[in-house]
């Protein structure tokens, strides 16, 4: 039940909302996600991505310049 639970508190984002708030094309989100780089899974013939997997994926991918 507790792992029920935390599934239906999970947010799931249309491909098209992660291109718009990684700023990329919904292609690059297509890609990372055949990639394996990034978390989906499949509903019908779309994707959805949980909202944290993005954020995740977002702060593990900062760069240090100098």
């Amino acid at each position: 039940m507790s792992q029920e639970r935390q599934l239906a508190e999970v947010r799931f984002l249309t491909v098209a909302e992660v291109a718009s708030i990684m700023r990329v094309s919904k292609m690059t989100v297509y890609r990372m996600v055949h990639a394996g780089d990034l978390p989906a899974i499949r509903v019908g013939r779309s994707f959805r991505v949980p909202e944290d997997a993005v954020h995740k994926y977002l702060h593990t991918s900062y760069v240090d310049t100098a």
